[in-house]
């Protein structure tokens, strides 16, 4: 898992999806968008951190309540992608969105993630 940095964050919210950079990093890429304090998140990451490497797969994480931009990006989550809910998945596969949730359990995720 990676986390998102401040760049990327940023660049989500002045451009609306985010860059290559994210998205193009592997075939199968999930980006999740939370808040510390959500026990969701807990088990969600806990199941996320011991996924072993895989070639063709990425996650990326933030805590955005942790972080300095947390209001704007907490507004653009829940304008611009409709989603007020902790914590909020985008799939991507080939660099295009392909799905998106809020928890799931580690099967749920796996399989949206590889569009199973």
């Amino acid at each position: 898992m990676r986390k998102l940095s401040s760049e990327d964050c940023l660049a989500l919210i002045a451009k609306g999806e985010f860059g290559a950079g994210v998205t193009g990093t592997a075939e199968a890429v999930a980006v999740v968008l939370t808040q510390s304090w959500c026990p969701q998140w807990s088990w969600m990451r806990s199941y996320l951190s011991a996924l072993p490497p895989e070639a063709g797969r990425e996650v990326f994480w933030i805590e955005y309540d942790r972080e300095e931009f947390f209001t704007p990006l907490m507004k653009f989550k829940e304008s611009v992608f409709g989603n007020d809910q902790v914590p909020y998945v985008r799939y991507y596969r080939g660099g295009k969105l392909a799905a998106e949730s809020n928890y799931i359990d580690k099967g749920g995720f796996l399989r949206r993630l590889h569009g199973e």
